[in-house]
């Protein structure tokens, strides 16, 4: 049965006439061979007497580069580069296994990478200022992961007061921690979806973080980028092959639409969550920064058929264009399906829940002629939450115990639609009228404007996390706050 949804408002309302939001859910090509698995060597195993192996360490430089992001004539564009690329190598283990990343910083500014989606050590959530000191220049920091989930997680600099710019100038990328039997797929494809400010002369515009800007809809990039390539990214398959596409918007501020044409799309996983696979209603999903989807597409049996990932921005932007070339593979038969994470709960029992709430207000207004009105704002604090803003010695939003429900109201008193991540857990979004919960669960939720979510979890990870705004620019800016888990 299709979930329902609805269309995604755009990204201000200087820019458009808002639409409503789906109630639930807020160029180099990463090819593999058939199967989808990275193909590796067994490593040789300890004998019982002696220790296990140490996983190998996994270095990411952070450090300037150049990237032609506008098709040729125009020249390279000065950008930050994780090993020389953008976006950052594609990381794949399996799950439980370990993986060990060295974050050595090359560039001008702190740097942390938050892993967007992982339920791990809250030591290694990688919120610089927060669960660990910013890595400054020249200077590294091991983050050592062993996920218990499988999943598509994002990976992106995340530094209390300095996110915007080091993701803004092309730093980020995409972790997939693939499942013990994983479906049978003939491609499996991350797709990271950036977008960049450039001038006419494709240098990349200065960072303000007290701008009219971010007191808006945040940093919109003037260009969009697929796999760091100019869009549309052409992926030639075998007809009736089946592909795993891994979708994750890595943009700073920008909330899309994405559709699906001259395929059916089976969504079966949202933010690295399984979920029961469900075909978008019209085709379309929404698309918030910090979002994942993983969907199967069944190609057709003919050759020379396309299937479009199109971002519903001005006209359309196409993203993903697979094409069926060469001879017919047999096509699937067995339906794509993820085993439910059996370490999430099926129910949350709300009757002995706590319920704190937030409050997210600021921001610019929308004039009657439709233009932002910033009158009587103050730029270096133009967003609030609970009355303030984020603070590193501030209390705790909440403090619970471990095991304990939670009921988080979150309502939006400001004129942008606010998507907001909470760390280190996963929760469900429940129906308006208190009835029950959509059937998936998600790490980032979209509240639209002049609404009032709630979504419950189980607040089972030890430590302090944070529940902050997706939108880089108001990130930076204090909208956050934090809780504990004891």
């Amino acid at each position: 049965m299709p979930v329902a949804m609805s269309d995604l408002p755009p990204e201000h309302p200087a820019l458009a006439t808002r639409r409503s939001v789906l109630a639930g859910l807020t160029a180099t090509a990463v090819l593999l061979p058939a199967g989808g698995r990275a193909q590796q060597a067994a490593p040789a195993r300890p004998s019982a007497n002696e220790p296990p192996l140490e996983p190998a360490l996994r270095t990411l430089t952070a450090a300037p580069a150049k990237a032609r992001l506008r098709p040729t004539p125009a020249p390279e564009t000065e950008i930050w580069a994780f090993d020389g690329t953008t976006p950052g190598p594609a990381l794949r283990i399996k799950q439980g296994e370990t993986l060990r990343v060295k974050l050595e910083n090359k560039t001008a500014n702190p740097l942390s990478l938050h892993w967007h989606g992982l339920r791990g050590e809250a030591a290694m959530d990688g919120v610089g200022g927060f669960s660990q000191p910013p890595v400054a220049p020249g200077e590294s920091f091991e983050y050592r992961l062993r996920p218990s989930e499988s999943g598509t997680i994002l990976y992106r600099p995340f530094v209390i007061g300095g996110s915007s710019e080091p993701a803004g100038r092309g730093l980020g990328g995409i972790l997939v921690v693939e499942e013990p039997e994983p479906p049978v797929v003939d491609l499996d494809l991350p797709v990271l979806v950036t977008d960049w400010l450039l001038g006419d002369d494709h240098v990349i515009r200065p960072f303000v973080t007290a701008s009219p800007e971010s007191a808006a809809a945040g940093r919109l990039g003037s260009w969009v980028t697929v796999n760091g390539g100019s869009p549309p990214q052409r992926v030639a398959v075998a007809p009736g092959a089946r592909v795993r596409l891994r979708l994750a918007n890595g943009c700073n501020a920008r909330i899309m639409r994405l559709r699906f044409d001259g395929v059916k799309a089976v969504v079966i996983a949202v933010d690295g969550q399984p979920t029961d696979s469900f075909e978008p209603v019209r085709s379309q999903l929404p698309f918030a920064p910090g979002s994942r989807y993983d969907l199967i597409v069944d190609m057709p049996e003919e050759a020379g058929a396309t299937a479009m990932v199109t971002a519903l921005v001005g006209s359309g932007v196409p993203l993903v264009r697979l094409v069926t070339e060469g001879g017919r593979k047999p096509a699937a038969t067995a339906p794509a399906a993820l085993k439910a994470n059996p370490s999430l709960p099926a129910a949350v029992r709300m009757q002995d829940a706590l319920r704190p709430e937030i409050v997210i207000e600021g921001g610019a207004k929308a004039g009657p002629d439709q233009k932002l009105d910033l009158s009587g704002l103050d730029l270096e604090r133009p967003w609030r939450i609970n009355g303030g803003v984020g603070a590193v010695g501030s209390k705790p939003l909440f403090s619970a115990r471990r095991g304990t429900p939670i009921v988080l109201a979150i309502e939006n008193k400001t004129a942008f639609f606010q998507p907001m991540h909470v760390h280190g857990h996963c929760f469900r979004l429940l129906h308006p009228l208190d009835d029950g919960w959509e059937p998936y669960f998600l790490d980032t939720v979209q509240i639209p404007d002049g609404k009032r979510l709630h979504v419950a979890f189980i607040a089972e990870n030890p430590g302090r996390w944070l529940i902050s705004s997706t939108v880089l620019e108001r990130f930076d800016l204090g909208l956050w706050s934090w809780f504990e888990v004891t």
